[in-house]
């Protein structure tokens, strides 16, 4: 579309010569057969495209991607405490299992009520609300004195957390041009970051302020908790083990400073595809000329464009019909309740509208479960058995923390890898999943099979690489793969049932870990294994497809 340079208005029409005609957008043969919709998203897709990545388009990315930083901060940071705590505290090796299985908890309720939520009242309130509630329990989680206190807390925590991913994607997709779709794989590389920002305060917080030196007594005996010792005797108290505090504390104060950023620095408009699914036309179209304004630039969509467009067979429905019609601007919006409940209903039947799209959902669904066993249990579970292999040949616990970050660097290689598959021939999306993920399986089994400082380090090098090279490239790619009516949802439920795998998975290994070292390995191995299958039964049609 050619680049306007005037404009009559947020509403009105821009000069003739530089819109495009009534006829020519009709008679439009990249129109035949889409939905009334899907021709409005069209023209949406092809004002953003004609932006590039402006300022607007940056901006998104890099808030977006604070939004994935925040997810694996935490996922980190409590593998990272656990030790401190069941040292603190007294639980059991088995109980520790709960404190992850609390924060999964919170995921899954807040993948599923935040993905439904934001197709529903929309991307603005929830970009800025998961946030908001994460730093708010975020900050009190280090204040309890007991475990059920924490248990709670956390849950809370996972709660504003569980929605970052699905909505993240959604906004950067819905406002990116269609040929930079590669940096939806890129969202991931914060990522890593995340987990670095947590083990590098973590090194510098835990070790130091931990009870005695790096857990020993005077006499080099482990410290235990004060409730599991007679009185006077020396144990591990808070007032000696604040570390752990700290960090959380730490990351708390990050998550506001993120919602600082979003809410006030930076002021988010509506996504536009939103606004037009929902019969909000007329707001769409302001939204374009914001942007377009904050780009520098002048917007060619008016609500002419739109009323020129007429709704074809494949629509959700038609006027004849009397049947609801999904984005049918103004009209949409006079419907009774009844027919709004029908417009409602036919959003939810596109994620199994045909058989494809069933197998399509069914996969992912499945792909999300096995993805988020596997590296659940690595998550929560390889920073001890790291540990613990490292105290059999007498690696310290500040060394261990050292590796902690070395490990996780070596993910940013792996998501930029992943973003670069999208342009890859004959590879793209699919293969590039299925070949990471099934690296990643191996690694797993590898690690179990060895136990030396420099090979523990790099196994876990491998797992994190391959790990991230794949979770960016299907987060990426989930979003593209669903219309925006049933986008959030999609990418919701699909994160609400890798979560709620979640839940089960450390609490199955961390019952192993008390049994074996190996055992939690072989768990999380065979489930990315399946992950693997479901990636290449995939349909290839939606691999990379445009995006409405």
């Amino acid at each position: 579309m050619a680049e306007s340079k005037e404009t009559g208005g947020i509403l009105g029409e821009a000069p003739e010569a530089k819109l495009p005609a009534y006829n020519d957008i009709v008679n439009d043969p990249e129109m035949e057969g889409l939905s009334l919709y899907e021709k409005k998203a069209l023209l949406v897709n092809r004002e953003l495209d004609s932006h590039g990545m402006g300022k607007y388009q940056w901006h998104i990315f890099f808030l977006c991607g604070m939004g994935y930083m925040i997810d694996l901060l935490y996922a980190q940071a409590f593998g990272l405490v656990e030790p401190a705590l069941k040292q603190e505290l007294g639980f059991s090796t088995a109980e520790s299992g709960n404190l992850f299985s609390s924060f999964n908890a919170g995921l899954c309720a807040g993948a599923f009520v935040w993905g439904v939520l934001v197709d529903i009242i929309g991307r603005q309130y929830a970009f800025n609300l998961t946030v908001l509630i994460t730093s708010i329990f975020g900050l009190c989680l280090g204040a309890p004195s007991n475990y059920n206190g924490i248990l709670v807390l956390t849950a809370f925590v996972g709660f504003g957390v569980g929605g970052n991913i699905p909505i993240d994607t959604t906004i950067t997709l819905e406002f990116i041009p269609q040929n930079r779709r590669f940096l939806l794989a890129l969202l991931s590389v914060f990522q890593p970051i995340g987990v670095v920002v947590a083990s590098g305060i973590a090194y510098g917080f835990v070790p130091k302020y931990a009870c005695g030196t790096g857990g020993l007594g005077a006499d080099g005996e482990v410290l235990t908790a004060c409730s599991q010792v007679a009185a006077g005797q020396p144990c591990c108290d808070k007032a000696s083990n604040m570390g752990w505090r700290y960090l959380l504390f730490t990351l708390g104060a990050i998550c506001l400073f993120v919602f600082f950023l979003r809410f006030v620095v930076f002021r988010f408009q509506e996504s536009p595809k939103y606004l037009l699914y929902r019969g909000k036309d007329e707001k769409a179209v302001e939204v374009l000329y914001n942007v377009a304004k904050f780009n520098g630039r002048h917007s060619t969509v008016t609500m002419a464009l739109f009323e020129a467009l007429t709704e074809e067979d494949s629509s959700v429905g038609s006027e004849g019909t009397g049947r609801p019609i999904l984005g049918a601007g103004p009209p949409q919006r006079e419907k009774s309740f009844g027919d709004k409940v029908k417009i409602e209903l036919a959003r939810y039947k596109l994620l199994f509208a045909n058989p494809t799209m069933a197998r399509l959902t069914i996969l992912v669904w499945i792909t999300y479960m096995f993805d988020y066993w596997g590296f659940s249990i690595a998550g929560s579970l390889l920073p001890q058995i790291l540990l613990d292999k490292g105290r059999a040949i007498e690696v310290s616990t500040a060394t261990t923390y050292r590796n902690y970050v070395i490990i996780y660097i070596c993910g940013i290689p792996g998501v930029l890898l992943g973003a670069l598959m999208y342009g890859v021939p004959l590879v793209g999306r699919q293969w590039g999943m299925v070949v990471s993920s099934a690296l990643m399986g191996v690694s797993l089994f590898l690690f179990s099979a060895i136990n030396t400082q420099a090979s523990n380090v790099g196994i876990n090098i491998m797992e994190y690489f391959f790990q991230s090279m794949f979770n960016a490239i299907l987060y990426g790619w989930t979003p593209e793969a669903y219309p925006a009516p049933i986008r959030g949802t999609a990418c919701g439920v699909a994160s609400f049932w890798g979560r709620l795998f979640s839940i089960v998975s450390p609490l199955i290994g961390a019952h192993l870990l008390a049994q074996s070292t190996n055992g939690p390995l072989y768990l999380a191995g065979s489930g990315v294994f399946v992950c693997t299958i479901c990636i290449a039964l995939m349909p290839r049609k939606y691999m990379g497809a445009k995006s409405y």
